[in-house]
């Protein structure tokens, strides 16, 4: 009995069953290819939007244009039948070799390297064309069923051809993929190890002779990977810098909204090719950079993936070598934007700007897709499961993905761990920052008289205008602004701007009044900046002159001084303008402008304005000043020789140390350092007589004669040799040791306090004598004498004081002889006047002080601060000082001084007179140093006058007049304004 019926629907199940097999096969390839294809297309993508970030609009245009014609050859290869492939490949390699030859006989040359041909406008290279060649024909031939040493033999013959021809460019980097494309292929086809290891060991010997290959850029490269960015600053180093830099700042999502963004992509080297990932990481963040490096792992896998589905070894060759050359060229790039390994010029896949290698990569990735595809839907031609298969191609792209992944770990602590510092870093190499010089503080008397100001803020300096030339010339019309306001005609403008250099950073266009400045300022003309003129005036002229000293552009040895100094900074060069630099100075301001690599200005960047200095009051009376001054110079114009004599005078309230009045002759208008410098006038005080260049307070020496009669009875005081009641003998002179010392006149028996009123040598002689030199020197150093003391001045002397060790030290012999003029203040001991004006203060007080001239700083008239000064030292012996006060005091009621007894209140005082070997026989250094009132001092005045001394032209007027008005006007010459505690 037929059956017939129930065979139907059984049938058609299997058949609807195979079907639906068939779908889901169909569907899987399909998502195969399109995963790949995404992950292509994503890195072309991500290469195209990296040459639009950085400004690059023509060339993202261009290679928009070949990747299309990328895609299209991708599209024609996908549909290549296997069968063609062999066709295919020794097409592609023989074009290759053909194109090789056709370089090294047309082709263009850049760094020393030929290795483009341009037909027209359309330049390639035709070792990129190499590549897929080589990658084709080798797998035709390791793929068929030759002997294994036809095979091997076969393909070194091939390989040799291509990269033997690339070498001759020499284009190493090329050459050395394609080795590495040569060796791989004959790993993953099976070639046996006996034949790889003899070529393994030839490639090891000969690596080293291939160094003699590199040009000079590609040692430079090499060397700077070997010591590292920090070590090779420029070259390659640069390049590397920049891909760190770029790497480190880019943050997780990059800079997009930074105005600046072009401007830092222009620091990167080679953005589009060899560091076009460090540029679209330092545009978009680490996250564009990882969805590239994401992207080729999967491009890379789907390759080699792609080699196990092929139906002929050759397909599955052409696949798997494919993949690891993608995959090579993946992590070399990487790895040098990254700097762990050399910058070998090997751009990154698809990313990179290059027509010649997207094209030929998007064909090549459609060769092997093709592949795969056709195994795909013809899989009974396929080999079965025991058929040898490219060996270790999955475990290479393993380890290749690793390699990329840990690549990014290291990205990203490089951004975690170095990212500020390096965005630091970058933002510093674009920015160049004029300076803003700030407003010198002005020095004033204790009442806020000027003694120095700014030239400008009375009438005398003028404000200096700069612009930024490459800035604003691409404005005209701020340009013509800014000639009215100048008064300059506007085609001069322009001119000059059009002739400065475009690095040019500041150019002086005008110097201007400071009205004319302040509308300028006002206008806000963008890269235009007022800057006042460095230049100081002193209205008081020579009457403070040594003192004020003077302010110019700082010297080798002023930057020594203050290491931070920027080139021509202007700052006190000597005086007060010196010492309280740091104070007067203020801090310089800065606007700051973003310029290109090359130097050029782009933008104006951050503006700091100046902090302004702060204003110095002094403890100077201007009153009591120009009294001493002005007495001190008829004193020595009165001389009969007054030709290079030297006059000085000081007043210092001996509670505070505080200098009232300090006055020296012959003195110097510090006006004349300018700027302009008054050449002529500095040549003419070099060389002028009396030295008017030096303080002669604080700087000049002399032999304090009978004013150190003061040291010597506090000696007698401090270490008791004669009762001060004990009447003495004295006479006219005195011998010893073979010589007589004579006595100004002659004289009877004295105590102490009457050998001080009448200043009676023979008492000290002897004196000196019992004491001996060093009780001498011991009290003297107590009192300040042979050390400086401590004014707010630079260069003050410390004067000299000699002892029998010190005058053997240096080959001398001292004497019984020099003991006893030292009891006088002559032989082995200078003074500068202010040191005699400080043991005269100790003297009548019990206490040291250390002078100042610094009262107070303040950064406007409301609100000063008083400066630190030292506190003053008790003398170890001042209760003891009394007969030596009484002295001073009997030198004025009826001793040497009674010039000083018509005083309002009681003042005490020793005069001197010494021989001075500098002077002629009849001259002297004519001293006198005074308290009052002498019960309880608030002053104390020394004078030194060099001449004969006698009659209105010594020290006693200058001194008595300087008194007198103190004495008379104390409230108005302490005045000074509100001050706060330090």
């Amino acid at each position: 009995m037929p059956i017939s019926g129930p065979a139907g629907p059984p049938t058609d199940a299997r058949r609807g069953r195979r079907r639906t097999r068939e779908q889901r096969r169909a569907l899987r390839s399909g998502a195969f290819d399109l995963l790949a294809v995404v992950a292509a297309l994503a890195l072309v993508g991500l290469g195209l939007a990296n040459l639009q970030l950085v400004g690059e609009t023509e060339l993202a245009a261009r290679q928009a244009v070949i990747a299309i014609g990328g895609v299209v050859a991708f599209a024609v290869f996908w549909r290549v039948r296997v069968r063609y492939l062999g066709i295919l490949g020794w097409a592609a390699y023989g074009a290759a070799v053909v194109l090789l030859v056709g370089v090294l006989t047309i082709g263009l040359s850049a760094n020393g390297a030929t290795r483009w041909i341009a037909i027209g406008s359309l330049t390639f290279q035709p070792s990129e064309l190499a590549k897929l060649g080589l990658l084709l024909a080798l797998a035709a031939v390791l793929g068929s069923g030759r002997a294994p040493w036809q095979r091997f033999a076969l393909a070194v013959l091939l390989a040799v051809v291509p990269i033997g021809l690339t070498l001759l460019q020499p284009d190493l980097s090329t050459a050395t993929l394609l080795v590495i494309l040569a060796g791989s292929m004959l790993v993953i086809g099976r070639v046996p190890a006996r034949f790889l290891l003899p070529l393994v060991a030839a490639a090891v010997v000969a690596a080293p002779l291939l160094i003699s290959l590199l040009r000079p850029y590609q040692v430079e490269r090499l060397g700077t990977f070997l010591v590292g960015a920090h070590e090779s600053p420029t070259g390659s180093g640069w390049a590397l810098r920049q891909a760190h830099i770029a790497v480190g700042s880019g943050g997780l999502f990059g800079r997009t909204d930074d105005p600046l963004r072009g401007l830092r992509a222009q620091y990167l080297p080679e953005r589009d090719t060899d560091l076009a990932l460090a540029s679209l990481v330092g545009q978009w963040g680490l996250a564009a950079g990882a969805a590239a490096v994401l992207a080729a792992i999967v491009l890379v896998w789907r390759l080699a993936l792609a080699s196990r589905t092929s139906r002929t070894p050759h397909g599955a060759l052409v696949g798997g070598g494919l993949a690891i050359l993608m995959g090579i060229e993946t992590a070399v790039s990487v790895g040098a934007n990254l700097g762990l390994l050399p910058l070998a010029g090997v751009p990154f896949p698809l990313l990179s700007y290059g027509g010649t290698a997207l094209v030929v990569h998007l064909a090549a990735i459609g060769v092997v897709l093709g592949v795969r595809r056709d195994g795909a839907r013809r899989r009974l031609w396929a080999p079965n499961r025991y058929s040898p298969r490219p060996r270790l191609v999955r475990v290479t792209a393993l380890a290749l993905s690793a390699l990329l992944i840990s690549f990014g770990v290291y990205g990203w602590q490089l951004q975690r761990t170095r990212g500020e510092e390096l965005q630091v870093v970058g933002q510093e190499q674009m920015t160049r920052c004029i300076r803003l010089p700030a407003v010198r503080g002005a020095i004033t008397d204790r009442h806020g008289e000027p003694l120095a100001v700014n030239a400008a803020d009375v009438g005398r300096g003028l404000d200096r205008v700069l612009v930024v030339p490459a800035l604003l010339r691409a404005r005209p019309a701020d340009v013509d602004r800014l000639a009215d306001l100048l008064g300059r005609p506007r085609p001069d403008l322009h001119a000059q701007l059009g002739a400065a250099e475009a690095t040019t950073l500041s150019l002086p266009v005008a110097d201007v009044p400071r009205d004319v400045g302040a509308a300028v300022t006002a206008a806000g003309i963008a890269a235009v900046l007022v800057v006042p003129e460095p230049r100081r005036s002193y209205p008081q002229g020579a009457l403070l002159g040594p003192v004020m000293g003077f302010a110019g552009v700082a010297t080798p040895e002023d930057e020594e001084r203050w290491p931070d100094l920027p080139p021509g900074e202007f700052v006190g060069r000597a005086g007060l303008e010196q010492q309280y630099d740091a104070v007067l100075r203020g801090i310089n301001g800065r606007q700051c402008v973003y310029v290109d690599p090359t130097g050029v200005p782009a933008a104006l960047g951050e503006r700091q304005d100046p902090v302004p200095g702060a204003e110095l009051r002094l403890s100077i009376d201007l009153g009591l000043q120009r009294l001493m001054d002005s007495g001190l110079a008829a004193a020595v114009r009165a001389q009969p020789r007054p030709q290079g004599k030297i006059g000085a005078a000081v007043a210092m309230d001996p509670r505070t140390g505080q200098v009232l009045a300090i006055a020296s002759t012959p003195s110097f208008d510090n006006n004349v350092y300018g700027p302009p410098v008054d050449t002529g006038a500095l040549q003419a005080l070099a060389e002028a007589p009396g030295s008017p260049m030096l303080e002669h307070v604080t700087q000049a020496v002399a032999p304090p004669g009978s004013t150190f009669k003061l040291v010597v009875a506090a000696a007698n005081q401090a270490h008791p040799v004669f009762a001060p009641r004990r009447a003495i003998p004295t006479g006219a002179s005195f011998t010893y040791g073979g010589h007589t010392f004579g006595n100004w006149k002659p004289m009877g028996p004295m105590d102490l306090v009457e050998s001080l009123a009448i200043s009676n040598d023979v008492y000290f002689y002897k004196l000196a004598l019992a004491l001996g030199p060093d009780t001498i020197a011991e009290t003297a150093r107590t009192l300040g004498v042979g050390e400086r003391t401590g004014i707010d001045l630079p260069a003050e002397s410390a004067g000299y004081l000699g002892t029998p060790e010190s005058v053997e030290a240096r080959g001398g012999t001292w004497y019984g002889g020099s003991t006893v003029i030292l009891g006088i203040g002559q032989g082995e001991i200078q003074v500068t006047p202010l040191q005699n004006a400080r043991w005269t203060g100790a003297v009548a007080t019990g206490n040291l002080v250390t002078p100042r001239l610094g009262l107070a700083v303040g950064t406007d008239a409301g609100t000063f601060t008083a400066l630190p000064a030292p506190a003053a030292t008790p003398l170890p012996f001042a209760g003891e000082l009394g007969p030596v006060r009484d002295g001073m005091r009997a030198a004025v009621t009826g001793g040497t001084v009674t010039r000083l007894a018509d005083l309002p209140e009681p003042a005490g005082a020793k005069s001197g007179t010494a021989q001075d070997g500098g002077l002629r026989a009849d001259e002297y250094d004519n001293w006198l140093s005074a308290a009052a009132p002498m019960g309880a001092p608030e002053i104390v005045v020394t004078a030194l006058v060099q001449g004969p001394g006698t009659g209105a032209n010594t020290a006693r007027t200058v001194v008595a007049d300087a008194l007198r008005h103190y004495l008379d006007h104390r409230a108005d010459v302490v005045a000074t304004g509100p001050v706060q505690l330090p």
